[in-house]
């Protein structure tokens, strides 16, 4: 099933989208609109449409599953993206990569600055990548301005793995995939992911594959 035509008003392409059962499919690096910095939100879908559309989010983010999605990974330009993250994660790696759940959120117009000099880096993934990880520097600590879907301001301050989560999921909505900022040595397939370096840091492969760690 194709994304809808990029010719289409904003709301046809979201109720062409909404027309399908179940998930909604997920657009691949390579599509262009992977690489066009979204469009503000303003009121380009009314009260029930977002409120569909965001359902529809989630319920593809979970199925996929993963922690976050944005509008232009469903092939809307639109800067809208859900996070969510359960963490179900040993605590070995909870305390290694600052990984505590987050509940379902909808961010509207996000934008992050850092907090602080503090960079942290891990193995990383994403829908539109599938298949692939690679170790991403990041801001360890990012302050988020944004909407909820009832436009009501957001404007919070996220650390260790959700300030990743907020990162990655915001990027999308300015034309850039996480591998723009990884260190290209060290990517893997999730086979070898799963076979070498599930450690809860990346220190083993950055001295095996040769690459540096902030």
């Amino acid at each position: 099933m194709g994304t809808p035509s990029d010719r289409a008003p904003l709301a046809e392409r979201v109720e062409e989208l909404l027309a399908g059962d179940g998930p909604l499919p997920i657009v691949a690096a390579g599509d262009p609109v992977l690489r066009r910095p979204a469009e503000p939100f303003d009121g380009q879908l009314e009260p029930a449409l977002l409120a569909r559309f965001v359902e529809a989010l989630r319920l593809t983010m979970r199925a996929a599953p993963g922690v976050g999605l944005a509008a232009p990974q469903v092939g809307v330009g639109l800067r809208i993206a859900v996070i969510e993250d359960p963490a179900p994660v040993p605590d070995e790696v909870r305390v290694a990569r600052g990984r505590v759940p987050q509940p379902f959120r909808v961010l509207l117009d996000p934008s992050y600055e850092p907090v602080g000099p503090g960079r942290a880096a891990f193995f990383e993934g994403c829908l539109s990548v599938p298949g692939w990880q690679a170790v991403v520097a990041r801001h360890a600590e990012v302050r988020l301005v944004a909407h909820d879907e009832h436009g009501r301001a957001v404007d919070e301050v996220f650390e260790g793995w959700p300030a990743r989560i907020v990162q990655h999921e915001t990027d999308h909505l300015d034309g850039v995939l996480y591998l723009d900022r990884a260190e290209l040595r060290s990517l893997a397939s999730n086979g070898a992911m799963a076979e070498r370096w599930a450690q809860p840091t990346p220190h083993r492969a950055a001295a095996a594959l040769g690459f540096e760690l902030p």
